[in-house]
């Protein structure tokens, strides 16, 4: 199917955009009649969709003080142990879920604005920094992550030793 034109997807004319696959089980945006974009799992073979839902990208606050690149996220309504870290020297990614208990019927909420699903975020980081001495603690809902700088400047001295 072609790509669908700009007016198509303003006024929110369903269509589906596959213009760049090759018919296996890929994520794609398909557009609903309301002008959102929705994602699904097609199997293009079979016929199958399976809609899956985007994942949400994580807030966050990224400062440097002397010795340290330090990144702050709200992570309320999520449990520590559940929130995955990932880094290196120039890249940290955060990623978890959070947990929507359902009280009421959809049909009942006047306004949602608060984000359920699964999230991440992936920083480039502006130094390298010490992977091996990176901390990260969670307090009232505010996952801190401290990563010491690597100091380039630091030199030592080294001995040569004879065998």
């Amino acid at each position: 199917m072609n790509k669908p034109s700009f007016f198509a997807r303003l006024t929110g004319s369903a269509q589906e955009y596959d213009g760049f696959f090759d018919g296996s089980k890929e994520d794609r945006a398909v557009f609903t009649g309301e002008g959102e974009e929705r994602h699904a799992r097609i199997n293009a073979k079979e016929g199958e969709f399976a809609e899956t839902e985007p994942e949400g990208e994580l807030a966050v606050d990224v400062y440097q003080t002397a010795d340290a690149v330090v990144i702050k996220a709200l992570v309320a309504g999520v449990q520590p142990a559940t929130i995955d870290i990932s880094l290196t020297r120039e890249m940290l990614t955060i990623s978890g879920v959070r947990e929507d208990e359902r009280e009421v019927e959809e049909d009942n909420y006047f306004q949602r604005e608060l984000y359920w699903g699964s999230f991440s975020r992936t920083i480039l980081l502006p130094e390298e920094v010490d992977v091996d001495m990176a901390e990260a603690t969670e307090k009232h809902g505010i996952l801190m992550i401290r990563l010491p700088k690597i100091n380039k400047k630091k030199q030592t001295k080294l001995k040569v030793r004879s065998r």
